[in-house]
């Protein structure tokens, strides 16, 4: 892989300036980045008089599940792909789980559409409050500029109190505790078929899973307080979100249901542009004539952006071609959300923050708790719809398989899932493109742009390097899901260094 500028090379393990060389007073280093799922790291260049002149974001890992999923066969993409990331597996399996839907052309029964859809609004409960109050959640709850230490889930317990720490712990284990009644496991579910579920719910076990709902929405109107008491009364952290700084305008991308609300598990895709005016709306089928990618040198992920609209780099306005998922995207793309407690806290939210669409990054947290409260509302209104116990849970496929697509709104974003088979079913191309992926280029310009408006006259300190890495965590990116695989042999560098970080040599396969 090529580093950019292509002379300098990869340094590891450094936070802060490299000392004492030419080069370490022009370049800053933030290796590894942290409070996200995969690998990454922050190149920043300095000009003579110690401005940032430019700032990457690379991602050096590489991952190949396109590839190793040729051959075997199509129902196995649930749990082949489950096991790129261990944090949204079940956004991965339902993905897939969808995409064989649509490639043996069937469609699953009331009762297993409802519990698919019940399992992944847990999930979401459940992953956005991870993110919340151990990813993202300590820059606001402990601090930006708090030591290194404390920024992370033991420092958030000890600001919020060790019951609330208890509490958001409990939350999270009864939550993933039904999605593995039904999944048999939580990191790698076992649950969809082509045409349904694998298991129903027994109608003795109902009244539980609906107390759980009931409580899942005291915890998400919960989380919501805890936001506006920590984040929204503090004047500095709300002039933080809505600075230039952390502000980007851009399309908006996310599923959206008949009514243009949001929906994680099905609906179409809606793109607004930055003003805010629908720019286009389409099925999952149709993705490839509106996402494209594009591949440059210094990173092993792949930058997505509207195809009719051609590259035209990393810029933002109506006449750049990128446009972001995650929760705010969801938020700006959507005409509201479908259970009351939910759209009053996207109506504040829009209030609040000047009316749509938003385009200031940091806004994703407040976003992701409105979305916590969706999704919570929403399980309580699958657990009492007459559906969800019905014993018919499958529909058995019928049809000869060939192209099937299938996507669903992760919680970092939209998921894609694409798969094309022979007569017998087996994989013959796979195409993923990832939230993150979908992200990609934004995040690289939020990097960028925090970089370009927190670093003045070469003074560099920790807390500040934090402030440039939470340009990125707003968008609770997965790296691991964003680098696949591309055809033919792939270019690998080793660097080797020294006990003292010195590098002795480099071999490099091209």
């Amino acid at each position: 892989m090529t580093t950019a500028p292509e002379q300098l090379p990869i340094q590891a393990g450094q936070r802060d300036q490299q000392a004492g060389t030419e080069e370490g007073r022009r370049r800053v280093t933030i290796d590894p980045i942290t409070r996200l799922e995969g690998h990454g790291k922050i190149e920043i260049f300095l000009d003579d008089q110690g401005d940032v002149e430019r700032a990457y974001m690379q991602i050096p890992e590489l991952r190949g599940f396109e590839v190793f999923s040729i051959g075997r066969p199509a129902e196995d993409m649930p749990q082949i792909t489950s096991r790129i990331c261990g944090v949204c597996p079940t956004a991965h399996h339902m993905a897939a789980t969808k995409a064989l839907d649509d490639l043996y052309q069937v469609e699953p029964t009331p009762a297993a559409r409802k519990i698919r859809e019940l399992v992944y609004n847990t999930f979401m409960v459940e992953d956005h409050a991870l993110h919340v109050y151990i990813l993202g959640g300590p820059d606001f709850i402990v601090g930006p500029d708090a030591p290194p230490g404390e920024r992370n889930v033991v420092g958030v317990i000890q600001k919020v109190g060790l019951e609330v720490g208890k509490k958001v712990i409990s939350m999270r284990r009864r939550l993933r505790e039904l999605i593995a009644y039904f999944g048999g496991k939580v990191i790698h579910p076992v649950l969809g078929l082509p045409g349904g579920v694998s298991k129903g719910l027994a109608p003795a076990d109902l009244p539980k899973f609906q107390e759980l709902a009931k409580e899942a929405k005291d915890f998400a109107l919960f989380t919501l307080q805890v936001f506006k008491d920590i984040v929204l009364r503090n004047a500095n952290y709300v002039n933080l979100i809505t600075s230039d700084t952390y502000t980007h305008r851009t399309y908006y991308m996310g599923l959206v249901d008949a009514n243009n609300r949001v929906n994680f598990y099905d609906g179409l895709l809606r793109v607004v542009d930055p003003a805010g005016k629908e720019y286009a709306k389409f099925p999952v089928q149709k993705y490839r004539d509106f996402v494209a990618e594009h591949v440059e040198p210094w990173s092993y992920v792949k930058f997505c952006f509207l195809k009719p609209l051609g590259w035209h780099g990393f810029a933002e306005g109506p006449d750049s071609s990128i446009y972001s998922v995650a929760p705010l995207a969801r938020l700006n793309a959507s005409d509201g959300l479908a259970t009351p407690e939910a759209q009053r806290a996207y109506e504040e939210f829009f209030t609040t923050l000047g009316g749509k669409p938003v385009h200031h990054t940091l806004a994703n947290h407040w976003a992701r708790v409105v979305e916590i409260i969706y999704a919570a509302e929403r399980m309580d209104e699958l657990l009492h719809d007459p559906d969800i116990t019905r014993p018919d849970i499958r529909t058995i496929p019928s049809k000869k398989p060939s192209v099937g697509m299938g996507v669903v709104e992760a919680p970092r974003g939209t998921l894609f899932h694409h798969y094309e088979t022979d007569d017998r079913g087996l994989i013959t191309k796979a195409n993923l493109i990832v939230a993150t992926q979908n992200n990609a280029a934004r995040i690289a310009m939020s990097v960028e742009k925090a970089a370009k408006g927190l670093i003045k006259k070469g003074k560099v300190s920790d807390g500040l390097l934090n402030k440039i890495e939470m340009a990125f965590r707003a968008y609770d990116p997965c790296f691991g899901c964003a680098t696949h695989a591309l055809p033919g042999h792939l270019p690998l560098a080793a660097s080797i260094y020294d006990h003292e970080g010195r590098l002795v040599t480099q071999l490099i396969q091209l």
